[in-house]
Parts: structure tokens; C-alpha cells; sequence
């Protein structure tokens, strides 16, 4: 069979009918030829090869680092005593592991220099949101007589708040190339207090960086600086828009489709419009048409209350002080990370005031949680890889789809089995390393289920020829 590569693309506008609406939809249709994708196929089996070796390490990784947190835990919990009082130093302690409540607070003051904008308070938070055109894509492949595919992706456009500007240059509908701005851009940024008192002692950067007394703060920006901010933002509405008053779009879109469109994101407004709702009836210090401070919020936007493309909103939080409860190990007037024997480190912070049992108990059920999402999706991949390798049989049958796809349901199960016994395997050899008594468990259970899938299997398949040979 020759490898000759076929690919085909063809681009439409497409109606599809969502709910009570009808939109034009930009799709692409691709056509691949059976000699490439047998060629694919090929390059399949070594990434297979290499994601199976890949989830397999993470397996192996996962059981010893469940194994050793388990044990640091074990032996913090054991070596950690009860601070009674931290607002008083105590020499005796020093080196301890301890459990202690009290008000994490701070004298510094921090500053947005960008904005002028200062409190005092354990850490000043800002995020930025920007306004945009959104791309989102839909992908349909279907198998042809002959070994071809083809694959259909719909693209759909909306309007929505996100985190970084969308570059809709790289959009595949040509309508919408080109329909995203901003009138500004903001880097988000936090900055923490350098002395965060605990007591008689001082907190260290990773405890610190565990508290979560977010709370919004009330702005209140340089007049002078609000208008530079408003004249750039013109000159930036403008460069995209136009004057006010002029035909806004720079890029002609089927009146249709637009007008569906924004039916649509008139739904996603809305709920913007409790947020924006302070904005629309705040009231500047000064006159201004393109920014607007009310809250906590600075908006870049003609009308707050109904955003319009290149819109940018900038929020302040401040962590405030608050009760905590630590449990870290003392070093002088300050705390380090527990040492554990074997190596590993551990320090925590929760907000309020809590016992050291309810956190060790609390840390050894996320240690138990993340062992188990890491050992299923070692397992998924591990199941993946083995298709990847065993992908080139059901692609060879490819000519007919339908014999293809019976016997690619075929190859699943037995990836499935095969993947879920090696991986029951690994664990159980990882935990013979680390805990003998459970790896001989999961041994036995890996045994039962190739005895089931070999032997009974061929038990039934003599068990169905003599049924046919009757």
C-alpha cells in the first residue's frame, strides 16, 4: 500500500442549531490518506513506547513518595508538642516541632507603584482581566471505505472575560482575525509583606505565603494619574474603534452571525452586570469616559455595565492579618521545615485555630487523595501508551471501517487488562521496596486476574468450539 499523504482541507461556514438559536459556525474539513496514516501509526508505537515507560515511572515515584510523606507525617506528628503561649519566646522550645495559634499581623506597608496604591497589610494582591473574542473548537473524525479520514473541526466564537489577551490573529475564521484589542495591558502581581509577626516570633516566607485572609481593597488613585490613564485608553479606543459614534467594527462580519452572537453573549453580560453594576453608577472624582474606579475595581471601558471588546478590569485584594495555627519547627525568634529521617521536609499553615491531631489528620487524607489521582492517571497512561503501540493493527484495518472498529474495541479490553496488571504490578513491587506485607497483597491480586484472563479465558474458548462442533 503506497504511503502517499492525502490531506485535503476545505473551510465553510456551516448552521448549527444550539437551543433556540442558529449561528454560523467556521469549520475545516480535513481529509487524511491511508498510507499516512499508517505512516503515523508507526511514529505511534515509539511514543507509546515512551509514554508507557514514562507512566510507569510515575507509578513507581508515586508509591515511594506516598510511602515516605506517610512516614514524615508519622514522625512529626509524634515529635510535635503544643506552643502554649507564642507570644512569649521560649528558649526551651527551640528546635522543637510545634503546634501553636496566634495573629499573624505585620507592620509593613506595601505599594503598587504602577498605581500608586498602598496599605498596610500582609500581602497586596492585583489581578487583571481583559475582554475578548474567545476561539473554540469542535473536532468530529469519521473513518471512509478505503482507509481514508476525514476530520471536521467547528470553530464557534464568543465573547468572554480572560486572563491575558487573546491573539485573534491566529483565529481560523478569517471574520473574526483581527477582532481583539485592549486598551491597556497590566501585568498581575503580588507583593508580600518582609516581616509577618506571629506572636514573639516571626513567620517565615512559605508560612506566609499560606495565609488566605483575602479581603478587597477601597481604591483611591492620583486624580492626575486617572487622567493619563483615561487619555491613553481614548487613544487606544480610538485606534481600534474609531471617534465615538463612528462604525466600531474593524472587521465586517455577516450581519447574521453577529447578530446571534451577541443574543448570546447578551446571557454572558448579564451575569457580569451584578459586578459590573457598582462600576456603571460609581461616580469618579473627576469626569472621565474611559476609566472608572469604584471598590476595589479600576475599569478600562467606555460603560462598565456593558463591556465591549479591549475592555480591561483591574482588582486590588489585600491579606489582612488573621488567626492562624502553625505547626513548623523553631529556629531562634523564627520557624524552618520539620527534617524528617528520610529526608523530607514539612511545615503548614490553617487559617484559625485548629489542633495538631485535626492537621496531621487532614495532611495524612490529602497524602492518601493525591496518591490515588496520581495512581490513576499513571494507570490511564499506561493504558494509553499500549494503545499507542498496538494502534498499528487496527489502522492497518482501516480499509474497512467496520471490521476496524470491532477489532479496535478488542484491542481496548486487552489494553485494559494488560495496562491494569502491569500497573498493579509496579505498585506491588514498589510497595515490596517500601512495604513488603502490602506488596505481596497486590502481587496476589495482579496473579488472580492474569489466572482469570488467561486461563479461564481459554477455558471458554474450548468451551465455545465443542458447543460449535455439536
Amino acid at each position: 500500500m503506497p504511503h502517499e499523504e492525502e490531506n485535503v482541507t476545505l473551510r465553510a461556514k456551516d448552521e448549527i442549531i444550539t437551543q433556540n438559536y442558529t449561528i454560523m459556525a467556521y469549520q475545516e474539513v480535513k481529509t487524511t490518506g491511508y498510507g499516512t496514516r499508517v505512516g503515523n501509526s508507526f511514529k505511534g508505537i515509539l511514543s507509546g513506547l515512551v509514554l508507557f515507560c514514562l507512566a510507569t515511572a510515575l507509578l513507581w515515584w508515586n508509591e515511594g513518595r506516598a510511602v515516605k510523606t506517610d512516614k514524615m507525617l508519622n514522625e512529626a506528628e509524634k515529635a510535635c508538642v503544643d506552643m502554649e503561649n507564642p507570644n512569649k519566646k521560649d528558649p526551651a522550645l527551640d528546635g522543637e516541632l510545634v503546634c501553636a495559634t496566634a495573629l499573624a499581623t505585620t507592620e509593613d506597608s506595601l505599594t503598587d507603584v504602577q498605581f500608586g496604591i498602598g496599605a498596610k497589610a500582609i500581602a497586596l494582591k492585583r489581578s487583571v482581566e481583559y475582554y475578548q473574542w474567545v476561539e473554540h473548537a469542535q473536532e468530529k473524525t469519521e473513518d471512509k471505505l478505503g482507509g481514508k479520514q476525514v476530520t471536521t473541526t467547528t470553530y464557534t466564537y464568543s465573547r468572554e472575560w480572560t486572563s491575558r489577551p487573546v491573539a485573534s490573529e491566529e483565529f481560523k475564521d478569517p471574520a473574526y482575525q483581527q477582532k481583539n484589542t485592549v486598551l491597556t495591558t497590566v501585568e498581575p502581581e503580588d507583593i508580600w509583606a518582609s516581616n509577618v509577626t506571629f506572636g514573639a516570633y516571626k513567620l517565615n516566607d512559605g508560612l506566609v505565603s499560606c495565609i488566605s485572609s483575602d479581603e478587597p481593597l477601597s481604591l483611591a488613585i492620583n486624580e492626575d494619574l486617572l487622567k493619563e490613564l483615561n487619555k491613553d485608553a481614548r487613544v487606544a479606543y480610538e485606534r481600534f474603534y474609531g471617534p465615538v459614534g463612528a462604525a466600531k467594527e474593524p472587521v465586517a462580519v455577516a450581519d447574521s452571525a453577529k447578530a446571534v452572537n451577541d443574543s448570546i453573549q447578551a446571557v454572558n453580560d448579564s451575569i457580569q452586570a451584578a459586578t459590573d453594576s457598582l462600576l456603571a453608577n460609581a461616580d469618579n472624582k473627576v469626569a472621565l469616559e474611559y476609566i472608572h474606579q469604584a471598590g476595589n475595581m479600576l475599569y478600562y471601558g467606555r460603560v462598565p455595565g456593558s463591556p465591549e471588546v479591549g475592555d480591561v478590569r483591574v482588582t486590588w485584594e489585600v491579606v489582612v492579618p488573621a488567626k492562624v495555627t502553625i505547626i513548623s519547627q523553631v529556629d531562634g525568634d523564627t520557624f524552618k521545615p520539620f527534617k524528617a529521617k528520610n529526608g523530607k521536609r514539612f511545615q503548614t499553615l490553617v487559617m484559625g485555630k485548629k489542633d495538631a491531631a485535626e492537621i496531621f489528620e487532614a495532611e495524612h487524607e490529602a497524602n492518601h487523595m493525591l496518591m490515588w489521582i496520581l495512581r490513576i492517571i499513571g494507570i490511564l497512561l499506561v493504558i494509553a501508551g499500549l494503545r499507542g503501540i498496538l494502534g498499528i493493527f487496527e489502522t492497518i484495518l482501516k480499509v474497512v471501517p467496520f471490521v476496524a472498529n470491532i477489532f479496535g474495541f478488542g484491542v481496548g479490553i486487552v489494553c485494559f487488562v494488560i495496562g491494569l496488571v502491569w500497573s498493579l504490578i509496579v505498585i506491588a513491587l514498589a510497595w515490596l521496596f517500601y512495604r513488603p506485607l502490602v506488596g505481596i497483597a497486590l502481587l496476589a491480586v495482579a496473579g488472580f486476574l492474569i489466572w482469570i484472563f488467561a486461563f479461564k479465558g481459554k477455558d471458554k474458548l474450548k468451551e465455545l468450539a465443542n458447543r460449535n462442533k455439536e
